[in-house]
């Protein structure tokens, strides 16, 4: 063999090894994508702006708005019960509260419970969560966390690792971190993921404190909205239950006004601080108060969004600047609907759409075309089974919800469920536990006003009592229409069905003698 064929073949086996390898590494990725989850606290659909809404106009959403351009929006995505803890437990397992037994705020995930990072981890995947948990036991199945304690705080965040955790939400021996904490997490969700292994497929879960109460911002957006009068949802002047016929008082706008007095008047005794204040309510009347509450909480919760939107452009642009754009799954979504004046509301908690409907987004150039938005009913239940399906990863069984992967394609399978079921169980008088059912134009509700012995609520139960509306005819839920003879049949119809959903889940309440009691006679 002369030396020149020998140079030939040593360079074409170099070559031929080469492309193996990448081709190996390329298939790899093909095979196990990455996922990015990004999760923010009550940052509702009107508040997004690719919603519609009288917002639209108004909020900063140049990263959502790309998100949605380049995948796929979710016009019906549900919570199955709309408060911080719940919500986040049943996306993490899969499951409703009753069967994850996350009920309220104060129930950590029984120990050695199921969730999808540890069937992640047990398939090759490196996992972690940055930012808000507040599932107050410690975080399982996770290779690494970094998560504030409960709530956390807007400014100068304490976060905790396994190095040092303590059950509950207290901060000590935590790590400060100088800064605000939209930025603070995104910054170490990117340090984090510049130290990863490179080899493993991620799941990330980047979770925000945002944009909770006391809907704080950073000094950058402290002028966006200043002398701007924003529009105000059609039901703010909704007073109480004899406007609409709804059966609950609600937790009103002046309550929180009457928050801004407390903090402002007592600041060391109060239970957190809020930007703007002194903000006067004194000597207007119930109209003009309302509306100057409103304008404020609208202001400062569409700037503390707007540091969510910077920060999703951060995290999109590092992916850019890695090359693993192509090969990663970026959903961006909250853990729950909020009111932000509809019905006269703030927070959450109620099945009416507002506080009900979760803002969802997915990006995945590999598979999902972008642009495109679909309506089927959606539940946060339904997002481990997701994931699972992206991974190459049969659906455990551990998980209640479905995978939509191919809704997503725009092949909905004719199973897909028709309607939903929703429970909340933090009861208290002004606002009763309840469960319900949502097809694609019509919702009943039944408030059974018991608090089952749960933590955190009251003892002081509330009558049981009936809501139901049609959505088409009445898309802002203003009027309650249980007793309108029309609907006679189709309510009927309904119980029927959520008799069955509640079987279906099997949520049946067969421990409670006294819900035994109550079914026994409304059904």
């Amino acid at each position: 063999m002369s030396i020149a064929t020998k140079y030939l073949f040593v360079y074409v086996f170099i070559v031929f090894v080469s492309h193996v390898s990448i081709a190996q590494k390329n298939t790899s990725n093909t095979e196990k994508p990455n996922i990015l989850f990004i999760l923010s606290d009550d940052h509702t659909s009107q508040a997004w702006g690719i919603y519609g809404g009288v917002l639209a106009d108004y909020v900063k959403n140049a990263n959502i708005k790309r998100l949605a351009n380049e995948g796929v929006v979710l016009n019906n995505a549900f919570c199955t019960n709309s408060i911080c803890t719940p919500s986040r437990g049943s996306i993490l397992t899969g499951q409703y509260s009753h069967v994850n037994q996350v009920y309220t705020l104060s129930e950590p995930l029984p120990k050695g419970h199921p969730n999808i990072a540890k069937t992640f981890g047990e398939n090759g995947y490196q996992t972690a969560i940055i930012g808000k948990w507040h599932l107050v036991g410690k975080p399982e199945g996770f290779d690494y966390f970094n998560v504030l304690p409960g709530q956390g705080r807007y400014w100068d965040p304490i976060l905790k690792t396994n190095a040092n955790w303590r059950d509950g939400y207290d901060a000590e021996k935590g790590t400060e971190y100088k800064g605000f904490s939209t930025d603070v997490i995104t910054d170490l969700t990117i340090k984090h993921l510049k130290e990863r292994d490179v080899n493993k497929p991620f799941l990330m879960f980047c979770n925000f404190k945002a944009t909770h109460e006391p809907f704080d911002y950073p000094k950058r957006f402290e002028k966006l909205y200043k002398d701007e009068h924003i529009p105000e949802p059609a039901s703010l002047y909704d007073f109480g239950p004899e406007t609409t016929g709804r059966t609950f008082v609600g937790q009103k706008l002046e309550n929180l006004g009457q928050r801004w007095d407390n903090a402002t008047r007592d600041p060391d005794n109060w239970w957190t601080t809020y930007p703007g204040l002194p903000y006067p309510l004194t000597g207007l009347d119930s109209v003009q108060k309302r509306k100057k509450i409103y304008q404020k909480l609208v202001k400062d919760f569409m700037r503390c969004g707007a540091a969510i939107d910077d920060n999703i452009g951060k995290l999109l642009d590092y992916l850019e600047t890695a090359g693993i754009a192509d090969n990663t799954i970026v959903i961006y979504t909250a853990d729950q609907g909020y009111f932000l004046g509809e019905h006269g509301f703030f927070d959450k908690r109620m099945i009416y759409e507002e506080s009900l409907r979760m803002p969802f987004v997915i990006r995945y150039p590999k598979e999902i075309q972008g642009g495109k938005r679909i309506d089927d009913i959606i539940l946060n239940i339904d997002f481990a089974a997701l994931l699972a399906d992206y991974a190459g990863i049969k659906k455990p069984d551990y998980i209640q919800g479905e995978s939509f992967r191919e809704n997503l394609k725009g092949n909905t399978p004719s199973s897909w469920r028709k309607q939903l079921y929703y429970r909340y169980w933090l009861h208290h008088p002004n606002r009763p536990a309840h469960f319900g059912i949502r097809n694609e134009r019509y919702k009943l509700a039944f408030f059974y006003g018991q608090d089952l012995g749960k933590k955190g609520t009251s003892k002081e139960t509330t009558a049981p009592a009936w809501e139901f509306y049609d959505l088409e005819e009445d898309p802002k839920e203003m009027h309650n229409a249980i007793a309108d003879d029309k609907y006679a049949s189709i309510i009927r119809e309904m119980k029927l069905a959520l008799v069955k959903e509640r079987k279906k889940y099997n949520d049946l309440d067969q421990r409670y003698d006294v819900m035994q009691a109550i079914l026994a006679t409304e059904f």
